[in-house]
């Protein structure tokens, strides 16, 4: 059996999203979220968390009767590494390949390009 890959699954991103919403969430509370927008099993929502668990992004505690989960890392450092490791995958690690790919795909629109172009002077310094 292969060793489970560290970076995010779909299902286990949308349910990182779900917790970092609600801040501490029990698997019941994830399950009801995802209710709401499409049909899933509970024992599903939990073998996901369990993993999520093991790949170190969630942590839990014992609360009354229930597991309480809460992200070990922050929604911003998880994004980062998962669109560094994007870049790295699909452009070889080059940004800029990324960028042309939007703009000449129309996801990537003037405002934007402009909007990006002060970050990058702004990150610049003076």
């Amino acid at each position: 059996m292969r060793p489970r890959s560290r970076t995010l699954t779909g299902q286990e991103l949308e349910i990182m999203k779900i917790v970092w919403q609600l801040e501490s969430a029990t698997v019941r509370d994830v399950y009801q979220a995802l209710l709401e927008r499409r049909r899933i099993a509970y024992t599903t929502v939990m073998t996901m968390m369990n993993i999520l668990e093991e790949k170190g992004y969630l942590k839990k505690r014992l609360k009354e009767r229930a597991y309480v989960y809460q992200a070990s890392r922050a929604k911003n450092q998880v994004i980062k590494a998962m669109v560094r490791d994007f870049v790295d995958r699909v452009f070889n690690a080059s940004a800029e390949l990324l960028l042309v790919h939007l703009v000449k795909d129309r996801r990537l629109f003037e405002d934007d390009v402009e909007e990006v172009s002060r970050l990058v002077r702004e990150s610049e310094g003076p």
